[in-house]
């Protein structure tokens, strides 16, 4: 992917917009996928073999193939090349591969998606809700439920399904370096209920022990905090060359010049040395486990 404007800006999509562009780039998404499931539906039959049998082999329960095939949910890379093999299809389902994973994510967020996918570092600080890339599925339910206007089921069911099939960032080989920094606030908010709190607490605690990942907490009463200006997040791709990502209620930007990516990068840097350490953090946050 190459991207190499100064800055990149994007409408934003149903992320926090409700424009028309956003609905009709979401329906546009659906499209793809719904075609894709028809695909995989239609070349199953053609072999004769039933739901059961089929997701059997893939690892999957019946409703998640019915899910996959109605276009309700989006399989991994890695599960359309097996299907592809299971079927038969000689390509025929992996033809759909990059076009699926991109439909997946609203249009605001398709660049930041696939600077993931080659990212050697990401720096992410979080002042709202917990980071996609942590959150349990039941969160990541809770928080798309609270959405004004209202989603619709299945775009509810699509974002959900892209935020998991991005955690396969955790298990790429090398290993990039993932450090996130989020306000203690983050981890108060009862969005879901207390249930769904502690339960990606506990998430937390077990993503935060992984030796590529550092979680930390800056707390509330914290009197230095470089971060007031907003969320966002730093990547360094391959090459070496660093992107900040930033969303707000009506737009997304991507921004490329080589002097606000550094200042960026330097800014982050403060805020991590102002926030808890990654093990105190952890400690932080096993006590929030063990309060009522």
């Amino acid at each position: 992917m190459a991207i190499d404007e100064t800055t990149v800006g994007h409408e934003d999509d149903g992320e926090h917009g409700d424009g028309v562009t956003a609905r009709s780039a979401d329906a546009s998404g659906r499209g793809v996928v719904t075609a894709f499931g028809q695909s995989m539906k239609a070349l199953r039959r053609r072999t004769g073999m039933e739901r059961e049998e089929f997701g059997r082999r893939l690892g999957y329960a019946p409703s998640t193939i019915a899910s996959f095939e109605q276009g309700r949910r989006i399989p991994s890379p890695r599960t359309i090349d097996r299907a592809d093999e299971l079927l038969g299809a000689d390509g025929l389902l992996t033809v759909w591969k990059e076009q699926v994973e991109r439909a997946q994510y609203p249009v605001f967020f398709q660049g930041m998606a696939e600077l993931e996918k080659e990212c050697i570092e990401l720096l992410m600080y979080d002042t709202h809700v917990v980071n996609g890339l942590l959150q349990t599925e039941e969160y990541m339910r809770a928080l798309l439920a609270m959405r004004r206007p209202n989603l619709d089921p299945e775009t509810v069911d699509q974002r959900v399904s892209a935020r998991l099939n991005r955690r396969i960032i955790f298990d790429r080989r090398p290993a990039p370096l993932l450090s996130f920094v989020m306000d203690e606030a983050v981890l108060r908010h009862r969005y879901g209920g207390s249930g769904v709190l502690h339960r990606q607490l506990e998430h937390l605690l077990l993503v935060g022990r992984k030796p590529n990942v550092e979680i930390q907490v800056m707390p509330l009463d914290c009197e230095d905090n470089a971060g007031v200006n907003g969320p966002f997040t730093v990547v360094t791709r391959k090459d070496g060359k660093k992107f900040v990502y930033c969303e707000t209620h009506a737009s997304s930007t991507l921004e490329t010049d080589p002097a606000q990516t550094a200042l960026a990068a330097a800014r982050y840097g403060i805020i991590r040395s102002q926030a808890l350490s990654p093990r105190e953090s952890l400690d932080f946050i096993e006590g929030l486990l063990g309060s009522p």
